[in-house]
């Protein structure tokens, strides 16, 4: 849940949606904060996800140096390739669910763009006369693709893009139809006027 001071002189200007999102509105400034993660039972579960896949795979690990058939230890060299790629996806979801946010900001005819984790993260910089075809990215509930990308194990899912010179740039992370829309409109808004 995101606190706000009561008596600072941006109270104003500041909306919150939902429990990730908030926007910062001033004289040429428009703000924008997505959080990775307002559930706290998820992030527990997605620990225990983590921690029993990294024993899995040590115990598997160890297990190859008692070996001596061939076949055996070509099979778990194969198994671990895989185990270890998906203890990267693991430990790259739950890093980004604890610790990450997406900030964009809109001000001097420039949209700033960052996905940060635990206070680093490349900003990216796009001129606003550049951007186009800015647009909210529909779901369908029958494809399996998009009900991976929006489940909570997973780091990815944007719902918003646009094109910067013949590049697709995509953003806010599985965040609602509800919000997508909002987002879309405040963004709109806000190029209207840096251009």
């Amino acid at each position: 849940m995101l606190t706000v001071l009561k008596d600072c002189t941006f109270v104003q200007f500041m909306k919150v949606l939902g429990d990730r999102i908030s926007i910062l509105k001033k004289e040429g400034l428009l703000s924008i904060v997505i959080l990775a993660n307002a559930d706290k039972k998820k992030l527990g579960l997605l620990f225990l996800w983590l921690f029993a896949w990294t024993v899995c795979g040590l115990i598997v690990f160890f297990n190859y140096f008692t070996i001596r058939e061939q076949q055996a230890k070509l099979f778990i060299i194969v198994y671990l390739s895989f185990w270890l790629y998906f203890e990267y996806k693991i430990l790259r979801a739950f890093i980004w669910r604890k610790y990450g946010k997406e900030k964009l900001w809109v001000q001097g005819g420039k949209l700033y763009y960052q996905k940060e984790t635990n206070g680093k993260g490349k900003t990216a910089q796009y001129d606003t006369y550049l951007i186009s075809d800015l647009k909210v990215i529909e779901l369908t509930n029958t494809s399996w693709t998009d009900s991976i990308n929006q489940s909570f194990w997973v780091k990815g899912g944007e719902r918003l893009s646009f094109q910067h010179q013949g590049k697709t740039i995509l953003f806010g992370m599985q965040i609602s139809d509800k919000e997508a829309q909002h987002l879309f409109s405040e963004l709109k808004a806000a190029f209207a006027v840096s251009n």
